[in-house]
């Protein structure tokens, strides 16, 4: 019982403020020095993790006839090539550029349920999206928005926002 309300009450309380959200200090029994474990991701690392473990992005899908599944609420069946799907994204890209508002071309436009939001998919850490989202979203600084973005879903532009 000592143990479990040594835990609860945060024996890393002093090292928490400087670790992003989720991670703790460990002791390897094995190599017997500290380390770094994300009780979220169950990830663990040598080196001290830096900055947030998540990010909160919006973002405008446009999917193609070869996506995983090339339906949305916009359209039942899509039939348009990866190609046009990039040429509509670039359009997009270019309005945005020219001062449109970015929630309300998704809010119209994303073949993405999350267009209703405005594109928002809220706060979500690593390994809860397809790769290539991940690694742009987390390369990207807060208020920047990414080039086009190819997964499986589609073809995204994506706007950190967290």
């Amino acid at each position: 019982e000592a143990v479990v309300s040594t835990q609860s009450t945060g024996n890393n309380l002093s090292n928490m403020s400087d670790l992003p959200e989720g991670w703790i200090k460990k002791m390897s029994k094995t190599h017997g020095k500290e380390y770094y474990f994300n009780t979220e991701t169950q990830e663990s690392s040598w080196e001290k993790p830096s900055g947030s473990s998540k990010v909160r992005a919006s973002h405008l899908l446009v999917k193609h006839r070869d996506s995983r599944r090339p339906s949305s609420w916009r359209e039942a069946n899509i039939t348009r090539s990866k190609q046009e799907a990039l040429q509509i994204l670039q359009g997009f890209i270019d309005q945005i550029n020219g001062g449109a508002s970015f929630a309300e071309l998704a809010k119209e436009n994303s073949d993405c349920s999350s267009a209703s939001r405005g594109g928002d998919l809220g706060f979500f850490g690593r390994g809860q999206m397809q790769k290539p989202f991940e690694e742009a979203t987390f390369g990207l600084q807060i208020d920047e928005m990414s080039g086009p973005v190819i997964t499986d879903s589609g073809v995204h532009i994506i706007l950190r926002t967290g």
